[in-house]
């Protein structure tokens, strides 16, 4: 994977991030970064957008009583944030997201943690249907500051070969 320009034409170059299905090798490990931290703006945004009306994501009195004692971020949220750390390195350049399973949220998320995420390959196989194209499964966990894991899945991605992702293509 290369996240260096590419040349375009003379003295003009364009960024590059992703990996090309030959690109992936079962078994390898990618670490996500940056961390980011979420704030509580995040998470009532994010309430609000969704239309999540659970009083543990937005009212502190109700959260004070409850066995957390204070607010927690929405869920699916912390499923966001992960998935959104892992494109760089694993879907930049897919097609499309075929399938989740066994999506696991293993410890609450507060306002003020930082999340890290990391992504292992599990297997790839060449598409039957796409030959511009291959399948790839992986697992992705997310870890709070404190090194605990928050949430892990796994995903099937189809994921298009060297010289035929849209930018490969196209002139945007």
């Amino acid at each position: 994977m290369s996240h260096a320009p590419v040349q375009i034409a003379p003295q003009r170059y364009r960024e590059s991030f992703g990996r090309y299905f030959e690109d992936f090798i079962v078994g390898d490990v990618y670490e996500h970064r940056p961390g980011r931290t979420l704030t509580e703006t995040d998470n009532t945004w994010f309430t609000l957008l969704t239309m999540n009306t659970h009083p543990l994501h937005f009212d502190a009195e109700y959260a004070k009583h409850s066995e957390f004692g204070r607010c927690i971020v929405a869920s699916p949220l912390t499923l966001a944030i992960i998935v959104g750390m892992s494109v760089t390195d694993v879907s930049q350049k897919a097609i499309a997201n075929l399938g989740w399973k066994e999506i696991r949220m293993t410890a609450p998320v507060f306002a003020g943690d930082t999340l890290y995420a990391e992504t292992e390959v599990l297997g790839k196989r060449e598409s039957a249907s796409r030959p511009t194209a291959g399948l790839v499964t992986v697992r992705t966990l997310g870890r709070n500051q404190h090194g605990t894991v928050v949430c892990d899945f796994e995903r099937t991605i189809l994921v298009a070969k060297r010289g035929h992702a849209v930018e490969d293509r196209a002139g945007a």
